[in-house]
């Protein structure tokens, strides 16, 4: 088993390339580091600095590493291909010239985060569906070809692919050759689903995890009451990994089964949070994972 762990600026409330309620990007990548992470991600494109001559000195100096970025946009909409498109491009350049291997692949919620409006069908069939695998290839070619990156769809709340039966469709219709699979324990979790099985079953399409868990009783919660996603994780839905729904002996013991190779990004989003928040939580996640033999 050799598994490089890292974290992510969404393990330190960010969601957004510019916000007054978010932590300074030279403060998050201080805090990463100092509680013993190896790897981050790029977060929001515009978070941290876009010059690879910048930032490159900086994740040095800290003994970080870049991991990966992710497209996060409406990838049914043909009006916004090219927008996705320049986005994808523009990250996956700066990545690759950082030495990234992956980058993740997300739908924009069919749902208004902060209202819970639904502004599209929760579920695609048909043309849609067609047209939603066709952009997730067209995206995973663009990665390979021009940066050698593996594109990782990561089903998240909310979105066209976040229940179990979805991710299988997905897995079906997706070329193996040019898309994989990040598997989030949490968003998993929250939907019901249990990472535990799905990594065995399916961890060779999985050379990506996002590590976190969920508080179960506030999910029932927020699915019973249509509370919105955001004030949803402003309400702590997200956890430490010691105190969530998700069984991480098993999960750990499933690695060690298959001997798996990748990466493993603790991500416990809480936007927003004190600024003092997230540090602490970082460490203790960092100290549980050593403890169950993960990095």
């Amino acid at each position: 088993m050799n598994i490089e762990v890292g974290t992510a600026p969404d393990n330190w409330g960010v969601w957004f390339p510019s916000d007054e309620k978010q932590i300074p990007w030279d403060r998050y990548l201080d805090e990463a580091s100092e509680a013993g992470y190896e790897w981050t991600e790029l977060g929001p494109y515009g978070y941290l600095p876009t010059d690879p001559q910048i930032l490159g000195p900086e994740l040095e100096r800290r003994k970080l590493r870049l991991g990966a970025a992710f497209v996060f946009g409406n990838m049914t909409s043909t009006e916004q291909f090219a927008l996705l498109e320049e986005e994808t491009d523009r990250a996956g350049a700066l990545t690759s010239a950082l030495g990234a291997k992956f980058h993740l692949l997300i739908d924009v919620p069919y749902t208004d985060l902060f209202t819970g409006e639904q502004l599209r069908p929760p579920r695609l069939e048909g043309d849609g569906w067609k047209y939603f695998i066709e952009t997730n290839h067209k995206l995973a070619r663009l990665l390979q070809d021009r940066y050698n990156l593996t594109a990782v769809h990561h089903p998240h709340a909310e979105t066209h692919v976040e229940y179990e039966d979805q991710i299988e469709r997905f897995l079906e219709d997706t070329d193996p050759n040019l898309i994989s699979l990040c598997l989030d324990t949490g968003h998993h979790a929250y939907r019901g689903g249990d990472p535990v099985s799905f990594m065995r079953k399916h961890h060779k399409r999985i050379p990506y995890l996002h590590i976190k868990s969920v508080d179960r009783e506030l999910q029932t919660r927020v699915e019973k009451e249509g509370i919105p996603f955001a004030k949803a994780v402003a309400m702590d839905l997200f956890v430490e990994l010691t105190q969530g729904v998700v069984n991480f002996d098993s999960f750990v013991n499933v690695l060690k089964e298959i001997n798996y190779e990748g990466c493993a990004i603790v991500e416990q989003d809480m936007y927003p949070c004190p600024f003092e928040k997230p540090g602490p939580i970082a460490r203790r996640n960092r100290k549980y994972l050593r403890k169950v033999g993960i990095g």
